[in-house]
């Protein structure tokens, strides 16, 4: 009898797996695919996987698998979960699981490791992978007793949502992960009975201080942030500011909560605002080096910070008004204090929006030339506009480099909430393809469009495969200059051209010759002119594509020429 078949009639007279409870416990969760790249260590819950129904995308590395976890919590809004074998296995999702921790995404990673029955004697890729993942997680374990197993996961699941989300960490010994248990000894969470909701409501105190501000305000502005999405107050978010007419900026995954053309969206005056506005409203947002730590705020200004995390508020900055709490209930709270009064200052701020919407188009103007350039080598800001063109309401975007993601977060517009990712606050490059394979999982009704820099591509690039094999098809386009551009700017600036590319200099590599290997759509691109019909070949080829658009490397977005991220 083979050991797959044993491990079924024990499960059949009474008894369970580690790896089987493993499944039980992630099917409880509500999790339906784990992202992994096999290992000795940890089969059995694959095994556990089939059972409960539970998808299994094996992906080249680990690292990769822990980007997946990261980008399918944030297109679902449920936790992701990578598994991934000991030693090696974890210690190359460790950057999957840093960059989840800055950008609040939870996720559980289940890392091998060697038999409890040769601990510390130097077992097969054993590591002190709690002690190492404990700073950059909210939750780290060992699995002690193969009864304990569901239990764990259900503890690590509940940590991760403690408060703003994060991901959590699981090790599992090889000997109690394969061991069989009696089902009445394991302790196996019922869905939805062994954590409470996390939606905090603001402090009605504080909540109807705030109405009282931004009906007094004639110059309030407000920033919609990351947990915007997380905490799912797009409504909320949208009715507040139609409601009293305030304008309305976007960063991270908030961007698309209000579409291109609303009244209330606005983008490129977002400095003039900060330094005129007597009110700022920053929701789910860090006061960190993308805020300049709370230093580009007028500092006459009253601002209020709402955040899920009592510890980032008022961090960096002082502040007139913090709120605790989950932004779609506080913004709902916000909204409803100030109906019925009869005068919400909402009339008397159309002037405030036309001198920003007057700022904007000046702003534009001067782009514009930049965006429509028929240079050759293509400037960034041509591709990015087309790429922006391009983009339909059901197109997922998601930037994954240096200075040409820094150029598309200037120009590249999601049209609707939830669709737009990027690395956050880590600036992690090589989240690109995990999150293709996580978004088009999750979403497959959804287009993904997805921009490489040529150097994040190559860190995690060959799961182009695992997107191929997968019948996971995304409009893939690669801004090449051959360079790692935002470092050699800074390099060339601080000691000369003589030694500006010493380090950061790549191949000229024609990545559609890559996709077409790997069985995928490619074409090169050379002249501006040929962008559009490429996207537009790419996507009705319906299959994972690479359009290597060919960038000049002289040229440098703005934030990259200002070093604002070392600032």
């Amino acid at each position: 009898m083979t050991t797959q078949m044993a491990e079924r009639d024990n499960a059949s007279g009474g008894t369970i797996s580690g790896g089987h409870l493993v499944a039980k416990a992630l099917k409880a969760e509500g999790i339906d695919v784990i992202f992994t790249l096999c290992g000795g260590h940890i089969i059995d819950i694959y095994d556990g996987c089939v059972d409960e129904g539970i998808d299994v995308i094996d992906v080249r590395h680990e690292q990769v698998a822990a980007h997946a976890a990261d980008g399918y919590a944030r297109i679902t809004g449920k936790p992701g979960c990578a598994v991934v074998t000991a030693g090696p296995g974890t210690t190359d999702a460790v950057t999957g699981i840093a960059n989840a921790y800055r950008a609040e995404s939870p996720m559980l990673v289940i890392g091998g490791q060697g038999a409890l029955s040769q601990h510390k004697m130097g077992s097969l890729q054993d590591l002190p992978h709690v002690d190492m993942i404990a700073p950059i997680s909210k939750f780290a374990a060992t699995v002690p007793h193969t009864e304990r197993v569901a239990d764990l996961v259900s503890m690590a699941f509940r940590e991760a949502h403690n408060g703003a989300p994060g991901p959590a960490f699981l090790e599992i010994p090889r000997d109690i992960l394969d061991a069989s248990v009696p089902v009445e000894k394991a302790r196996i969470p019922k869905a939805g009975q062994y954590r409470a909701s996390t939606r905090q409501a603001g402090n009605p105190e504080d909540i109807e201080r705030l109405a009282d501000l931004l009906v007094r305000s004639e110059k309030p502005s407000i920033l919609l942030g990351n947990q915007v999405w997380t905490t799912r107050a797009t409504d909320s978010a949208i009715e507040l500011v139609r409601a009293l007419n305030v304008p309305a900026y976007m960063n991270g995954a908030g961007r698309g909560t209000l579409p291109p053309g609303d009244p209330h969206h606005f983008q490129l005056s977002r400095r003039y605002a900060f330094n005129n506005s007597d009110l700022i409203i920053i929701v789910g947002t860090p006061f960190d080096f993308r805020m300049g730590y709370g230093k580009r705020l007028s500092p006459d200004a009253t601002v209020v910070q709402i955040d899920l995390n009592y510890a980032t508020v008022g961090k960096n900055r002082d502040i007139d008004l913090g709120i605790v709490g989950d932004a779609d209930l506080i913004l709902s709270q916000v909204l409803q204090a100030t109906t019925g009064r009869s005068d919400n200052g909402a009339q008397g701020r159309k002037a405030w929006l036309e001198e920003l919407r007057a700022e904007e188009a000046k702003a534009y103007e001067k782009r514009l030339p930049l965006m429509r350039s028929d240079a050759q080598p293509i400037h960034p800001y041509r591709l990015v506009s087309e790429i922006n063109d391009f983009l339909t309401e059901d197109s997922i975007y998601i930037g994954d480099g240096g200075d040409v993601v820094t150029f598309s977060g200037q120009v590249v517009q999601p049209k609707s909430p939830g669709h737009w990712m990027d690395p956050g606050p880590l600036g992690t490059l090589g989240v690109g393809m995990p999150f293709v394979l996580a978004a088009k999982y999750a979403r497959p009704d959804k287009e993904v469009v997805a921009l490489f820099g040529d150097g994040a591509f190559s860190l995690t690039g060959w799961d182009f495969e695992t997107a191929v094999r997968f019948n996971l098809p995304f409009v893939g386009i690669v801004g090449n200059n051959s360079s790692m551009n935002q470092i050699r700017y800074g390099q060339i600036a601080k000691y000369g051209a003589d030694r500006g590319n010493i380090g950061n200099t790549l191949g000229d590599v024609r990545y559609s010759e890559f996709a077409k290997m790997l069985g995928g759509y490619g074409e090169e691109v050379r002249d501006p002119a040929d962008i559009g019909p490429a996207l537009q070949r790419a996507r009705e080829s319906g299959k994972p594509s690479l359009i290597n658009v060919w960038i000049d490397p002289e040229v440098y977005a703005p934030g990259t020429m200002n070093q604002t991220m070392y600032k």
